[in-house]
Formats: structure tokens, C-alpha cells, sequence
């Protein structure tokens, strides 16, 4: 005999609708990672802080922000601080200086910081990704391949600008995600993300491609919306309840305040015995020196490089390599040798799949690249370096996430997705020794991971 249906059923039935209509499934919340994003958190900041003080003397462009960094910490102690590296704004020498006051002047105090930051910034890439896709595999991908993908870590244990730009971008990038995905939290994360933008470019002007794009996409979905009301409407996306006018509040207005607020110690600071230059021209004039500056001709450098090279990864610089605490030690930036190279097709999928679908978790991602690397298509800056890779790379590891977790739904992809995670640590755990200046054995050491001419 027949079961019989459920009465549910057997009324949808009747009523000419779906029985499986009748009783849908209640809507599937999948479940935020946070726990694992603390763990990998945790995990990368114990690795990177290990030996955080080796090498003991200043390296690579440690030699220009340490002495600079070091007249702040003067300035507060002595109220007297010479105005160095002007061609760079001030916030991340402050935030250097903090670290000096904190631990000393000494390795550990120079690198306190970058190291803080390096690890708030993959937190925060994690936080702004799960917001974005509330996609679990993807949200702890993402981790993985950022802390094995060696720009970070190498840059969270040196004292340079990137890696507090790179931080401040992932925290404005995890804000204005969660203001997205939570309207009713949408104004003060909108304030964050102001805030934490304009601390990017108080860092360093690099920011300023990606600083632009939280404000632009607010507009585009207003304007997208065809409301009557464009600039007084709280309805739509992307952050329902927030009119356009106050969005410009939080995204045009605040980031500016808090970057000028950046140069507030520099009225202090003398240019060699005379007055501050930010008090003599004022902030405006101070940008057209900064400007003059960083569009100087410069010697060219032996490793200098361009964007093709930053795209293959043919190109990298070795930040130290010589005779120091007692060993051979190294310390080589390059991008992980896999994911760099899987990192191009995976944007090209998030571009197709995000068009497609209306992803805009999968076209941010290409949206931020293109922001990103874009501004080394057309800067008029002379020489440049790999290291300006490093913000683009983020935003193409997340796209290597994003479409590993969709190899993975797919069903077939499921031992690729894992394989790609286990030789993404695999290549990080073979070139540990030269990105954490590990003692190595010789002089002649360098030729094991030099595989290509450029990495030299």
C-alpha cells in the first residue's frame, strides 16, 4: 500500500502547488569560522615573532625608517625630533616609534609592531572575506595561503611602511564587508572603515587606489538602485539605512580628517635646525614636497623590477644576505612559487563567475587587484620594486580561495582545493630559512632557492 502524503503536502497538492513547497527547508546560515580564524591568527604570530630579533642590525630599508622612527621616539622624550624621510607620510614611523617606547630601541622594539600588524592584517583579510562570501573553506583558505604566501610574513618582521597600509586596508576592507552583511551594525563599522582608511594612507600613499573604492561602490549601488531620492534614500545596497549623503560622511570625509591628523607630530619636528616643514608650508605645501619626492629619478637598483615581472614572479629581492649573528643568513622576498602563479587564473574565474552570478564577494577581488596593481601601471615612479606586490597580492590569494572552495563544491575538486593548501605550507616550510633569516650554511648557500635567474 502507498504512504500516504503528509496533509501539508497533500494541501499544496490540491492547491496546484509543490509539495515539496509546503514545508521548505529552513534557509541554511553557514557557520562563522572565527574560532579557526583566532587559531591560524595565533599560530602565524607565534611563527613570525620567533627570533623576531635576528638579524640584530637594521636591513634593507630598515636603515631609512629606523633613524626616522627613532627622532619621534626623541620627540616625545627630549620635545625636540629632526623631520626625516620626508618623502613618506608619517604614520607608520610613529607606529615604529611606539614599538622603540615599548621594547627599546633595539631589534625586538623596531619590529614589535610590524609584527603586530602583519598579524592583525591576516586576521582582518579573514574576517573580510568570511563577511563577504560567508564561505567557510574560502575564509580559512584564504588564511593559509596569505600566511604561507611569504609577503607577509616577511614583511611582519621588518620595520618598512607596507605592512601597516596592508593592515589598515584589511581592517577598512573586514569593516565596510561586515557593514554590508550586517546593515544594523552598517554606521559604525562605515565609521571604521573611514578611520582605518585613512590610517592606510597616513602609512602610505599606495593606498590611495583602494582608499577610493568602499566610497565608489556605496555610489554605484545607489546610483545602480534608480531611487528618486539618491542622496537621502536609507533604502537598498549596500548598507540599508545609511543615506549616501552620511556614507560620504564616513568614507570621504573621515578618511581624510584621520590622515591630516597623521601629520599632527610633524608640526613639532625640526629639518635641520629649522622650523618643521609642515609648519612652514602647511600640510597642502608639505604634499607637493612629498609628491616632488617620490616622483624623483632615481640610480637605478639592481633589483629594481616591473609589474610583468611581479605577475610571474621572476623577479625578488633579497632584503639581507650576509655574515650576522654569528651566521650565513638570508632573507629573500618572493611571492609562494605555486600560489603566486595559480593566484592569475583563479581572478580570471572570479571575474567570469562573479559576472555571472552578480558575486561581489568574487568581483571584489578583481576589482581591488586591478586598484592594486593598476597604480604601478601609471605612477610616475622611475624604480620600482616587488615589494609593491605585496596589497595586490592579498586581493589574489582571495580569489585563489574563492575559487579553490568552488573546486571543492564541485565535488571533483575537492583533493586539488587540499593539495593546493598542503603546497602552499610545503614551499613556505622549504623556504623558511631564507625568509625568517635562519642560519644557513655558507656563502654560496642562496643557489637552493635562487630557481630562477631573478631570484638571484
Amino acid at each position: 500500500m502507498p504512504k500516504r502524503l503528509p496533509l501539508p503536502k497533500r494541501q499544496a497538492m490540491a492547491e496546484g502547488r509543490s509539495p515539496d513547497l509546503a514545508n521548505p527547508a529552513p534557509p541554511v546560515h553557514p557557520r562563522d569560522p572565527l574560532a579557526w580564524c583566532l587559531a591560524i591568527t595565533g599560530l602565524y604570530a607565534l611563527l613570525a615573532g620567533w627570533r623576531l630579533a635576528i638579524p640584530s642590525i637594521p636591513f634593507f630599508d630598515e636603515v631609512h625608517y629606523v633613524p626616522a622612527a627613532r627622532e619621534f621616539v626623541a620627540l616625545f622624550e627630549q620635545g625636540f625630533g629632526e623631520y626625516r624621510n620626508r618623502e613618506h607620510p608619517l604614520l607608520g614611523k610613529e607606529l615604529i616609534a611606539l614599538g622603540m617606547m615599548l621594547a627599546g630601541d633595539n631589534p625586538l622594539g623596531w619590529r614589535l609592531m610590524p609584527l603586530a600588524f602583519g598579524t592583525l592584517a591576516l586576521f582582518a583579510s579573514m574576517r573580510a572575506l568570511w563577511h563577504a562570501s560567508e564561505d567557510r573553506f574560502a575564509t580559512l583558505a584564504f588564511g593559509v595561503l596569505l600566511a604561507t604566501g611569504f609577503h607577509l610574513f616577511v614583511h611582519s618582521r621588518i620595520a618598512m611602511l607596507d605592512v601597516f597600509m596592508a593592515s589598515f586596508l584589511a581592517v577598512a576592507a573586514w569593516q565596510f564587508a561586515g557593514a554590508c552583511a550586517q546593515p544594523e551594525k552598517g554606521r559604525w563599522r562605515l565609521a571604521l572603515t573611514g578611520i582605518a582608511l585613512g590610517c592606510a594612507m597616513g602609512a602610505k600613499w599606495n593606498a590611495i587606489p583602494i582608499a577610493v573604492l568602499p566610497g565608489l561602490v556605496f555610489f554605484a549601488a545607489r546610483i545602480s538602485a534608480g531611487r528618486r531620492r539618491l542622496f537621502f534614500s536609507r533604502r537598498g545596497a549596500p548598507v540599508p539605512g545609511v543615506t549616501l549623503v552620511e556614507a560620504f560622511l564616513w568614507l570621504g570625509i573621515v578618511p581624510l580628517v584621520t590622515y591630516a591628523l597623521t601629520f599632527v607630530p610633524g608640526y613639532w619636528m625640526s629639518e635641520y635646525l629649522r622650523p618643521s616643514p609642515l609648519a612652514e608650508q602647511g600640510l597642502i605645501g608639505l604634499h607637493g614636497n612629498i609628491l616632488s619626492l617620490q616622483q624623483q629619478v632615481l640610480t637605478p637598483h639592481n633589483y629594481q623590477s616591473n609589474w610583468p615581472q611581479w605577475l610571474l614572479n621572476t623577479r625578488g629581492i633579497w632584503y639581507l644576505y650576509e655574515v650576522v649573528d654569528g651566521a650565513q643568513r638570508g632573507v629573500l622576498l618572493i611571492g609562494n612559487p605555486l600560489t603566486m602563479l595559480l593566484g592569475l587564473p583563479a581572478l580570471a574565474w572570479c571575474l567570469v563567475i562573479g559576472a555571472w552570478r552578480s558575486d561581489w564577494a568574487r568581483l571584489g577581488v578583481v576589482i581591488g587587484y586591478a586598484a592594486a596593481l593598476g597604480l604601478w601601471l601609471i605612477a610616475p615612479k622611475p624604480v620600482q620594486f616587488y615589494y609593491h606586490y605585496f596589497v595586490p597580492s592579498f586581493f589574489l590569494l582571495g580569489a585563489l580561495a574563492l575559487a579553490l572552495s568552488d573546486l571543492r563544491r564541485a565535488g571533483w575538486g575537492t583533493w586539488l582545493a587540499w593539495g593546493t593548501l598542503a603546497a602552499s605550507a610545503g614551499l613556505f616550510a622549504l623556504f623558511y630559512k631564507v625568509l625568517a633569516a635562519a642560519p644557513l650554511e655558507g656563502a654560496a648557500s642562496f643557489v637552493k632557492w635562487a630557481w630562477l635567474v631573478g631570484w638571484r
